[in-house]
């Protein structure tokens, strides 16, 4: 067979296995992401019911609903170097049944103290889940495949905006069974069904291509093969290569850019349940619903914006395109006053805030891999999740204080001007990257041609 048809071969192989890879993981990725945006956003729905029950304010709920990211953030690069260890399929598994545990806890908060200690440990328990499932990606796909695989897991994030609040809803409709409140029975079902889950990921969840049996040893191979990145550090140790890891330019821009996407969009899905509340929607349900909207701006957003970016094929072009959209977005809600315009302007800045997203982590995913893949997503993702901190704290702090829910929305605005600001910083840390990483593969290209020579292996000494 000449080399045209063996790389014909090749290719056609590795559209099966990829194919087989997205029928049988996306769906179990997707099932266990749902699930923990769910349970960490669906406090959003209690916010009313947690401040009348047990004295809850609008200062203490921010504090309580961004704690959760402090602790996050600073297992977030342990947890993964353990993931990278074990294999992801034993620490998503303990990742999931810790936090639906720990989410139906949530049922016995008493007040602020109990709040601030459940949402602390229940970020602790789902640190590394997002960088895992973001390596997994890494070890499974090539590097054209992972901003559409990124984007289908993201739609995870969607279902959850658009299904888990009228879901959420629903439960609390329940008050009064059994004695307990409705949020109380929204945490204790949806923490006891994550608990489901976290056991379907270790019944079904392979670590890698050649663990799995519904994959032929050929289809594994081609797998793992097309999913190297030639040119990406490859180091199996983080003694010596901190920097490599967590120091090269591109890797701090694109974790800052990330900081000032997570301060708007968490704040958003915290706080548009009390948003809708305050144009006189008071059932739960109904609250639920239209604050599920915003997932249907989001699912439009993962796919409509990878779309655009497999035809542009300028990455940073199209992070820059979205963030000015987002602060226009972000404006343009404090100039309008109609209750329907403002919530149609914040279902299209999730359009924006969850759709670039992908994008992000294609930057990332192509240029590491192996352990520096594992460290370094993880650590763009802890600088990301100390946005998650930061917007819902100070959009509660400014609702606090100056008691109007609308006064809090210059944080986003200041977020998303911020995005925009540090987009030309990105431009040139991905272009250097990508020139360093020409280099790499060039003097490696000439080291491999210096040993072999013109036609074939140097004899050295005789031999």
């Amino acid at each position: 067979m000449n080399q045209p048809q063996a790389a014909a071969g090749r290719d056609a192989l590795h559209a099966v296995a990829t194919r087989k890879a997205v029928m049988y993981l996306l769906p179990l990725l997707c099932l266990a992401y749902f699930m923990a945006f769910v349970d960490r956003t669906n406090v959003g729905l209690a916010k009313s019911q947690l401040e009348a029950d047990v004295g809850i304010g609008a200062a203490a709920y921010g504090l309580g609903a961004g704690i959760f990211f402090l602790s996050y953030a600073f297992l977030e690069v342990p947890s993964n170097l353990i993931m990278h260890r074990v294999g992801p399929r034993a620490w998503i598994t303990r990742i999931a049944i810790t936090w639906g545990a720990l989410t139906a806890a949530m049922a016995l908060v008493q007040g602020e103290v109990s709040f601030y200690v459940i949402r602390f440990l229940l970020g602790a328990a789902e640190a590394g889940l997002f960088p895992a499932l973001m390596y997994i990606i890494t070890v499974w796909f090539a590097q054209r495949h992972r901003a559409t695989m990124v984007g289908l897991l993201y739609m995870a994030v969607c279902l959850g905006l658009a299904l888990g609040g009228p879901l959420g809803g629903a439960l609390m409709e329940m008050a009064g069974t059994g004695g307990l409140r409705g949020w109380q029975w929204m945490f204790l079902i949806e923490g006891g069904f994550t608990v489901l889950v976290g056991l379907a990921v270790f019944k079904w969840l392979p670590d890698k291509p050649s663990d799995a049996r519904w994959l032929t040893p050929q289809e594994a191979a081609v797998l793992e093969e097309q999913a190297t990145v030639p040119s990406a550090p490859a180091h199996t140790t983080l003694r010596g290569n901190a920097r490599v890891a967590f120091g090269r330019p591109f890797i701090l821009a694109l974790a800052i850019v990330y900081f000032a996407n997570q301060i708007a969009s968490v704040a958003i899905q915290y706080n548009f349940p009390s948003i809708v509340e305050s144009v006189d929607i008071t059932r739960p349900f109904l609250v639920g619903l239209v604050s599920g909207s915003v997932g249907i701006g989001a699912l439009l957003g993962v796919i409509v914006i990878p779309a655009i970016q497999r035809r542009v094929r300028n990455e940073v072009l199209v992070i820059t395109w979205c963030s000015i959209g987002t602060a226009a977005t972000a404006v343009a809600y404090v100039l309008v006053t109609a209750p329907v315009a403002r919530i149609l302007l914040i279902d299209l800045a999730m359009f924006f805030l969850i759709g670039i997203l992908p994008i992000y982590w294609s930057v990332a995913q192509g240029r590491m891999q192996g352990l520096m893949a594992a460290a370094g997503l993880a650590f763009i993702n802890t600088i990301g999740l100390l946005g998650g901190f930061v917007g819902p704290y100070l959009y509660g702090w400014v609702e606090g204080a100056s008691g109007a829910g609308m006064s809090a929305w210059i944080v986003l605005v200041g977020s998303s001007i911020l995005g925009v600001a540090l987009i030309p910083l990105l431009h040139r840390t991905v272009r250097a990257e990508d020139r360093a990483a020409q280099s790499r593969l060039k003097a490696e290209e000439a080291g491999e041609a210096e040993k072999t020579g013109p036609t074939g292996p140097t004899v050295e000494n005789g031999i």
